[in-house]
């Protein structure tokens, strides 16, 4: 299959008169070189830097500060068996807290950010782009010149070239990462329910500290209707209330500080002993089993570490390691501490020990503050969720669903309503099945201490692969971060019958639906690789097709980026006329965050001019979104007519003149094309010349190959004929070509296949939205054209 992809670099002919040529032009190292790794060179001023830390805070903690609300009971739900204990806990809270969410994530993890994009699926497009992991292989070496393409090349016995051909060599391998990404998405889906019901829950609690006779269903009614509330308010998007969220983090954090300092002065300053890690190890002996059970609730401290990195987008590292390092870090270790000092005189609070630690004068204005915090911490962990669907949707490993954007100013400010409505029933299901912190405190560290689990091995790879460590660095790096998950994960395994088995069904239900849609997208691809139509075959059958060519453009819509679908024929064998001027459109998803839109569209043409047949790929990151407008068509034909135009000029040229036109000339050259027709679009068109079905960008020198069209330039149109042609057959009208293609098991398959593909994979097909709605397809001007496939 990989040979439909994989073009031959030597430009030898693979077979027939009509074999494919490839000339493929010098890339851009110029433009690339400018943009290349933008995020992480681009300096900012003090003042600048100051207000972007700021901003963060409301962004990127707000799940890790509200962490103080419940960790200490959930650390010991039973009640504290020996004082010293509390000790041993607050020593384990501050070496958590300094050994994931500062030394791993904010100082190492967040630097292996793509071009400032976060999360699982961020770091596996850093992959796919260091190394041909990508299980669909649709990419093509133009794809690679893309500014926004960045990557870093290793010598062939470097231990990086031999990971990379160790990952390459095997299928299993491949399938092994994506679904190590995919389990690693799924518990941060698990993440983005489980985070507003035990943070909302727990800030409702502090109601009945203050009405001790208060019934516990009052605190779980208020609470579901704060989520009812949240949820509801997804559609006008974090860009609305943002600017509220800052001031409100920031306060929460200067609060618990304070309070935590009040704490430690009023109660008891021996608590500050914790800091010497040697009461962990006498903890630990003196709780055995029980101490180490324990580690679950302690593990709490560091909820939030995993949405840091996945709501990094709109802020440089710099920033939120600002953040982190002036206000996070030293306000929690005062919060902690300072509950720890209360605790100590006061061991029968454990359960409410954050509001019982209050000073009374400022209950309420904290126990307000507090919701709110929990509500930041909860639509931050949403807006993760909705980023990572959205990326694992363009890897396609999601079904296509509805993608809203919210914000005009940010492109990663997203809103997706069927998972919204999802994510709230499961989320009041829990909340009011559960009731107490405990158990979903138990929940939440189980999915939290996978995802970390899942980030330290991507994280090997990365820095392999990308910034190429040596491997003692790397060896060290993963061995330790193992060590002191797999220890938490090892606590959070105790307590998966009490209610640590929320994020595994969860999870395992979405990996499901995730795995089944991506194994449904790959045989429906290698059923388009396979059965597609040589070209051989269309030009056999001449200028007419063979058919009766009727006025208006065919959009034919394919997954593939070169070749004749199979759709094609199966449309031109069943019917006796074609449109006049047919198109090939592929809209393909790039490992990248964002293709530039001058670099979005590639058009060529398909056999002789006669023909009038062409193809355009239109190529997308895994952050761009189709907007529900007519834009889509409109740049089309705009890149197509200028790619006519463009193709003239360089016909007849010799190989100097073409030099001298797109090396010295271009800007010039490109202003009278449009100047010359208005409906072409005034951007940098990155378009290609091509006689044949081949792909050659025109953004620098090429060597045309003038052998066809020299022999036969008399009889074809001119460049004004065929602008005038196309400009009449849009007139004409335009019919959108889309292929249905239907999967079924073979009857010899096994059961759990047919499950999968009959009844899961086609089930989920049926539900999500059809490609003609994503793209905004007049029901009019539309016609599927039916395949059934065995597999």
């Amino acid at each position: 299959m990989a040979s439909g992809v994989d073009y031959d670099e030597t430009g030898e002919s693979k077979g027939g008169m009509w074999g494919l040529e490839q000339k493929l032009d010098q890339p851009m190292d110029e433009e690339a070189g400018r943009l290349k790794n933008m995020y992480r060179e681009k300096k900012f001023s003090a003042i600048l830097l100051l207000r972007l830390a700021f901003q963060s805070l409301g962004v990127v903690y707000g799940d890790l500060g509200t962490s103080p609300l419940y960790v200490f009971y959930n650390t010991f739900p039973h009640g504290i068996d020996h004082p010293e204990d509390v000790i041993g806990a607050l020593s384990l809270i501050i070496y958590s807290l300094t050994l994931i969410p500062l030394l791993k994530y904010v100082f190492i993890v967040c630097r292996a950010n793509d071009n400032g994009q976060g999360g699982t699926f961020a770091l596996y497009s850093l992959l796919c782009r260091h190394a041909k992991v990508k299980t669909i292989p649709n990419q093509h070496r133009t794809d690679e010149e893309l500014t926004t393409y960045s990557r870093t090349t290793f010598h062939e016995r470097s231990f990086a070239a031999k990971t990379k051909r160790w990952l390459e060599a095997n299928a299993f391998r491949r399938t092994s990462l994506l679904l190590l990404v995919l389990v690693g998405t799924c518990m941060v889906i698990g993440d983005g329910i489980l985070t507003p019901a035990i943070s909302v829950l727990s800030a409702s609690g502090g109601i009945k500290v203050d009405h001790p006779n208060m019934s516990g269903d009052v605190v779980v009614l208020v609470a579901v209707i704060i989520l009812v509330g949240l949820f509801s308010m997804q559609h006008y998007g974090t860009d609305k209330v943002g600017w509220l969220f800052a001031p409100i983090v920031l306060l929460w954090f200067l609060l618990i500080g304070g309070i935590g300092i009040y704490n430690i002065y009023n109660y008891d300053s021996s608590v500050l002993r914790a800091f010497s890690p040697v009461y962990i190890y006498r903890y630990l002996k003196r709780g055995k089993k029980k101490g180490w059970t324990s580690l679950g609730g302690i593990m709490l401290s560091i909820t939030g570490t995993e949405a840091l990195f996945a709501d990094l987008a709109h802020f440089p590292v710099s920033a939120v390691q600002l953040a982190f390092t002036v206000v996070v870090f030293p306000c929690l270790l005062l919060a902690y501490s300072g509950q720890a000092a209360y605790i100590m005189e006061n061991q029968e609070h454990v359960s409410d020990a954050f509001y019982r630690s209050i000073p009374d004068k400022i209950y309420w204005p904290v126990f307000i503050i507090a919701t709110l915090a929990a509500i930041v911490a909860s639509q931050a962990t949403i807006s993760a969720t909705f980023s990572i669907i959205k990326q694992a949707l363009a890897h396609g490993c999601f079904p296509r669903v509805k993608v809203v954007h919210t914000s005009k100013q940010f492109l990663g400010q997203i809103y997706i309503p069927d998972l919204n409505w999802i994510l709230m029933v499961l989320c009041i299901a829990v909340t009011a099945g559960f009731r107490n912190q405990s158990q979903i405190g138990n929940a939440y560290g189980t999915a939290v201490v996978i995802v970390m689990l899942v980030t330290t091995l991507l994280m090997t790879l990365i820095m392999l692969l990308v910034w190429h460590c040596h491997w003692i660095l790397v060896l060290l790096f993963t061995v330790f971060s193992l060590v002191v998950e797999c220890t938490y994960f090892s606590a959070v395994l105790f307590k998966i019958d009490q209610g640590g088995w929320v994020p595994l069904v969860i999870s395992a239900a979405f990996l499901i639906i995730m795995y089944v849609w991506h194994y449904g997208t790959l045989k429906r691809y290698e059923f388009e690789m396979h059965s597609k139509v040589s070209m051989a075959w269309i030009l056999g059958l001449g200028p007419s097709l063979g058919l009766v060519r009727v006025p208006g453009i065919g959009l034919v819509y394919t997954e593939l980026a070169s070749g004749v679908p199979h759709i094609f024929s199966h449309f031109i064998t069943n019917l006796p006329a074609i449109h006049s001027v047919v198109v090939f459109a592929c809209v393909k998803y790039l490992p990248v965050y964002t293709v530039p839109e001058d670099e979005r569209f590639l058009v060529k043409r398909i056999g002789p001019k006669s023909f009038h047949m062409f193809r355009c790929v239109a190529r997308y990151g895994y952050k761009d979104l189709h907007k529900k407008d007519d834009d889509f068509e409109k740049k089309l034909f705009d890149n197509l007519f200028m790619f006519v135009r463009l193709e003239s000029m360089m016909e007849g040229c010799s190989d100097s003149d073409e030099y001298s036109l797109y090396g010295q000339n271009t800007q010039q050259s490109r202003d009278f094309l449009v100047k010359g027709n208005t409906q072409t679009s005034t951007s940098n068109l990155d378009l290609t010349i091509s006689s044949v079905d081949s792909i050659v960008p025109i953004n620098s020198p090429v060597h045309v190959n003038n052998t066809m069209t020299s022999s036969g330039r008399d009889s074809e149109p001119t460049e004004g004929d065929e602008l005038e042609f196309l400009s009449s057959c849009r007139d004409a009208g335009v019919v959108h070509i889309m292929g249905n293609t239907v999967i079924i098991a073979r009857r010899e398959s096994r059961i759990y296949k047919k499950i999968a593909i009959d009844y899961i994979y086609a089930f989920l097909r049926k539900i999500c939205r059809e490609n003609s709605v994503i793209f905004n397809v007049p029901h009019e001007s539309l016609l599927n054209v039916g395949q059934i496939f065995f597999v």
